[in-house]
């Protein structure tokens, strides 16, 4: 217990010296603002917590599209819309003028102050409509595990039914609960609703929750998310539209945002990779759409994040759903969605990161919990690539070769990757990465062989 304390006090230290250290540490309010309407004054003071901010991080949208994000100065205590529509204009106008020229409006020079409005529906919010009014809409399971956190859990659903999505259900997997809280809860609350199904898997893991979610499904796509996340509306539309996007698509992604930026540990998650996949939609497959990047497809984390991802209910069944291995009882407890991307690209088949399918996620607060999930990740990422050559053996003499280049792209300074990563970002946490990467093949042997999986090759 005394071990313990110490832990947590020299983590606390460490995040109050880094932030006296690094200005740029300092917490940002997140708002949004939606360019159709007219713009609105921004307060340095969050009107729910009352906390005041020096600066902010908009979300800026465009018919409820996702444009970009612009940082902005909270100088004042309050921010006009004249000082500082010309900030976002030099931040995002080519992508504001880009949505423009989609919805076959005319090309701006500056942002209007009272907004984009016009007198007919915007083009996009039109297809929209449209699809969500076609006859052929599939059923969506949208399967969310848990762990002991119903506080979080009830403001995600919250916002899975508030979708703008006429056909879906919702299955709550209880993940190895230690109480009856979170069956308590969802009955008392949402035990009249017949769209909200509760099951309890005994097995710890994301793995073996998302299973047990997958064999109770309905739907014909399976849409997985987290249940420390605030969803937009179109959340669940966007992703289902994602898959008429292309032909033999079996995956959608869709676009994550810190829901806030409080704590140094969340900046830092934020410079270390974060969820955030950018603003535009892309196409990967191994084909006409491989991105000529190194690593491709084995570096999967770049396709999206499992707190937003979608499947074809067929794909998923085909491969037997998450590898517990990856995601279970054993020493390695993550990768497991970046190895269902990967078999995506493995079977032929097509993945889509869509950006308009928009969530927050609470990013962990605590230096102690982002050094557990910054290692986790690193053991999950080369336990991940162990399965990709234990699964299919000849893609050793594809993977060797890249995997210097691969140690580049994470260790080196000025690596496109680590070009976001701060004077104040822990060198201790590129130690953890290092440390977790060595132990990932050792990891996933010993996770194999805890769950009883018989090994095969493809």
């Amino acid at each position: 217990m005394l071990l313990l304390t110490r832990q947590k006090d020299a983590s606390r230290e460490h995040e109050n010296t880094s932030l006296e250290q690094a200005p740029d540490l300092m917490p940002m309010r997140i708002v949004e603002i939606e360019l159709e309407q007219a713009l609105p004054n921004i307060s340095a003071v969050d009107p729910k917590t009352q906390r005041r901010y020096q600066r902010v991080l908009a979300v800026v949208r465009l018919h409820t599209q996702p444009l970009g994000l612009a940082e902005l100065p909270l100088s004042t205590q309050e921010l006009t819309p004249a000082t500082y529509a010309p900030l976002l204009w030099n931040a995002l106008s080519h992508q504001i003028n880009e949505h423009c020229q989609q919805d076959g409006l005319p090309e701006l020079s500056e942002l209007p102050l009272q907004g984009l409005a016009s007198t007919t529906p915007p083009r996009c919010l039109a297809e929209r409509e449209a699809f969500l009014a076609s006859s052929d809409l599939p059923l969506v399971s949208v399967i969310i595990p848990t762990h002991d956190r119903p506080e979080t859990l009830a403001s995600c659903l919250e916002g899975v039914l508030a979708q703008h999505y006429p056909r879906f259900e919702v299955i709550i997997v209880d993940s190895a609960p230690s109480t009856n809280v979170t069956e308590q809860f969802l009955t008392q609350i949402y035990g009249t609703y017949s769209q909200v199904r509760y099951l309890r898997e005994e097995r710890p893991g994301a793995s073996w929750a998302r299973n047990c979610g997958i064999a109770a499904a309905q739907g014909e796509i399976l849409a997985f998310t987290d249940d420390d996340v605030v969803l937009d509306p179109y959340w669940l539309v966007e992703l289902v539209r994602g898959f008429r996007q292309a032909e033999k698509v079996a995956c959608v992604t869709g676009l994550v945002l810190p829901l806030e930026l409080e704590q140094p540990a969340q900046f830092w998650f934020e410079q270390y990779a974060g969820f955030t996949k950018g603003f535009q939609r892309r196409l990967f497959d191994m084909k006409e759409h491989h991105p000529r990047m190194p690593l491709h497809p084995y570096m999967a984390g770049r396709f999206g994040t499992g707190a937003s991802m979608a499947f074809t209910a067929s794909f998923l069944k085909s491969i037997d759903g998450f590898d517990p291995a990856l995601g279970g009882l054993g020493p390695s407890k993550n990768g497991q969605d970046i190895s269902v991307f990967f078999e995506v690209m493995m079977h032929g088949y097509r993945l889509v990161y869509e950006p308009r399918a928009l969530l927050y996620h609470l990013h962990r607060r605590d230096y102690s919990g982002l050094r557990r999930q910054l290692y986790g990740y690193s053991v999950g990422f080369t336990a991940h690539l162990t399965k990709c050559v234990w699964d299919h053996p000849l893609l050793l003499f594809d993977l060797l070769p890249q995997l210097v280049s691969s140690f580049f792209f994470a260790f080196f300074n000025r690596s496109a990757r680590n070009r976001l990563q701060q004077s104040s970002y822990p060198k201790e946490l590129k130690q953890l990465e290092l440390k977790g990467m060595l132990f990932g093949p050792l990891a996933y042997w010993q996770s194999r062989r805890i769950t009883g999986k018989t090994w095969k090759k493809a």
